[in-house]
């Protein structure tokens, strides 16, 4: 029977999470050289339009269609066929089906934004485009239909309430695949690249904490006391990590930093994405520590490596899913260490041969790397015709 209050919560959330993507768009936006910022904030917006058509006619279907040998979902739903205002008889039977589908749909749009973050500065619009497009369908499809669809990890036992695997540590994988095969920009290394306007970097930050709540507490699909244990712990590791951060910083640095508070809240909200549901208070105050300290870490990481991650999606997201993937199985009762473990790894592999091959196809084809001449001048007039401040 449809419950109008899980009904009306899950489209609430489903708002939520959707504002994540122009909330993201306006943080990453902060974070570039004014030359960029608009290149930067289309690549999030369009995710909207390119993932959703893709969602609608295959995406939803591979994901959550009736499972082909623990792979892929068939293409029983393609075109949305067969969902209604009834409810799913797998996934949510309290509310319209069509409901948990356009919930669903928010998440695999904002995973390849997520992306973008890795390659700011330094990429084609239309090689972009593809890349993401193909992304959605050879990687996103899969892994949702592995772990929420009733795939191979499932039925191992994986447990991830929210995204830690489906969204986070395979954005992150895909971050450092992208990065390394795109190369660095012009001048990494011997010049500073200075985040144009933080004050745009704290409002996304804080759009993305107030979606959040939506992202994870949604994903209870029905107003009970899980949405309830998920929604407070959310709050909590990120608070707790944006401390810890800041706090290490001071210590490290010398000086607490407002892009530090800001990463650090960012980095306790992804880390307590696959635990929020299954764990309690004192442990998400635990997972918010690690966050603070271990992504804090890799963060730091990339400039010994060598990879030009630009806006630190490894580091924040990759890191962190993986961190609050394996804390779901030594912190929550309902979670087993192994298959956590075997979930990460299949994840991160899978993750990173087929976003190589991707990217690598669509730079060979399409060209993915903007050239020199479009990098030095700034991509918003190169690749976009337009400026996003005006003297």
């Amino acid at each position: 029977m449809i419950d109008k209050t899980d009904t009306a919560f899950l489209l609430f959330s489903a708002a939520l999470v959707l504002l994540m993507t122009p909330a993201l768009a306006v943080f990453y936006g902060g974070l570039v050289r004014r030359k960029n910022v608009l290149s930067v904030v289309i690549q999030s917006l369009i995710m909207i339009s390119i993932v959703t058509l893709e969602w609608i006619y295959v995406g939803y279907s591979l994901s959550f269609g009736p499972d082909l040998h623990g792979i892929i979902g068939s293409l029983k739903y393609f075109a949305l066929r067969g969902v209604g205002l009834e409810p799913s008889p797998d996934y949510a039977s309290t509310v319209p089906h069509m409901v948990f589908m356009i919930y669903q749909c928010m998440f695999a749009v904002i995973t390849p934004a997520l992306i973008t973050g890795a390659f700011a500065e330094r990429v084609r619009f239309r090689g972009f485009v593809i890349f993401s497009l193909l992304w959605a369908l050879v990687v996103y499809n899969p892994l949702c239909h592995w772990i929420w669809g009733g795939g191979w990890l499932g039925k191992l036992g994986v447990l991830d309430f929210a995204g830690g695997l489906v969204v986070h540590a395979s954005c992150g994988a895909a971050a450092l695949v992208t990065a390394l095969v795109i190369g660095p920009r012009k001048g990494y290394g011997r010049e500073p690249f200075i985040p144009h306007n933080l004050l745009l970097t704290v409002i996304g930050t804080g759009l993305l904490w107030f979606g959040w709540f939506g992202f994870n507490a949604g994903s209870a699909l029905e107003v009970n006391g899980t949405a309830v244990q998920a929604f407070v712990n959310t709050h909590v590791a990120a608070m707790t990590a944006m401390a810890v951060w800041v706090l290490v910083e001071r210590f490290h640095q010398g000086k607490p930093t407002t892009l530090g508070a800001c990463s650090g809240a960012i980095a306790g909200l992804a880390t307590i994405t696959p635990a929020a549901g299954f764990v309690e208070v004192n442990a998400a105050v635990l997972i918010g520590v690690l966050a603070g300290l271990i992504c804090y870490l890799a963060v730091l990481a990339k400039n010994r490596l060598g990879y030009d991650d630009a806006l630190d999606v490894v580091g924040i997201h990759g890191v962190g899913g993986v961190i609050g993937t394996l804390c779901v199985g030594l912190l929550s009762e309902e979670g087993k260490f192994v298959p956590q473990l075997i979930g990460v790894a299949a994840t991160v592999v899978y993750t990173l041969v087929a976003t190589f091959i991707l990217a690598k196809v669509v730079d060979v084809v399409f060209g993915f790397r903007a050239d020199s001449e479009a990098e030095v001048n700034g991509l918003d007039i190169a690749e976009h015709g337009e400026e996003a401040y005006a003297f």
